[in-house]
């Protein structure tokens, strides 16, 4: 019957089958045991999985080929990390950063990040979320796919401690401001200053970014507090 047939969600990522390097590859057979966290719905507990506490939580949502996440692991040695990312590329790439810098801080889950959000990390667990330059899926059709809707941001706002921050970035400006919007309906939120503020000390330029801010493109950065 029409009725019991199961509703596909509405993914906001496209598996492409993107090649995988022998470099890539071999990170995910060498080390991907160590480094990468199978899905499930058993709760990550993070200073059993560190072997460390009193370091602050910190989930980063998409890292693509993970040269900023790698980055700000390195950068801030005092935080524990951990980056979602489905495409195995970007997982074999970020694997091979973090050897190459010797990394005991970042870990990476390869699944959709709704359900991992969803299933994995404990209410008031987060003492920070990272979502930088997610796909704007810019046609008026494709917007249902965006991942930044008030409905995850709600369930986003589950897994933060009070006073935690949600920082985005987008060089996308009708994203920018669609962003906005659903944070307005989330009041769970308060804006950290303004609406859009300069590009903070933690979240390192991309290359593509440099490139295109040479070209006189704009980058929108949006930061949320847990209240």
């Amino acid at each position: 019957m029409e009725e019991n047939k199961k509703i596909r969600p509405i993914r906001s990522y496209v598996l492409r089958q993107g090649r995988l390097t022998k470099h890539q590859a071999e990170a995910i057979s060498l080390y991907g045991n160590d480094l990468i966290i199978p899905s499930s719905n058993d709760l990550i507990d993070w200073d059993r999985l560190f072997s460390s506490k009193e370091k602050r939580s910190i989930l980063e949502i998409g890292f693509g080929m993970g040269d900023t996440t790698a980055e700000i692991a390195k950068r801030f040695p005092q935080n524990n990390y951990i980056g979602i990312e489905v495409h195995s590329p970007g997982v074999g790439s970020l694997i091979n950063k973090i050897k190459a810098y010797n990394l005991n801080n970042l870990r990476i889950i390869q699944h959709d990040a709704v359900e991992v959000v969803e299933n994995m990390f404990a209410n008031e667990s987060l003492d920070a979320v990272h979502i930088f330059f997610p796909d704007p899926w810019h046609k008026k059709r494709h917007n249902k796919r965006r991942l930044i809707r008030a409905e995850f941001l709600r369930k986003v706002a589950t897994k933060l401690k009070k006073n935690a921050y949600l920082h985005i970035a987008t060089d996308w400006e009708d994203y920018a401001l669609w962003i906005i919007e659903e944070f307005k309906v989330c009041k769970e939120y308060a804006l950290k200053t303004n609406e859009f503020q300069i590009k903070p000390d933690h979240r390192p330029y991309t290359k593509y970014e440099k490139r295109g801010l040479n070209l006189g493109h704009n980058v929108w950065d949006i930061v949320f507090m847990r209240i």
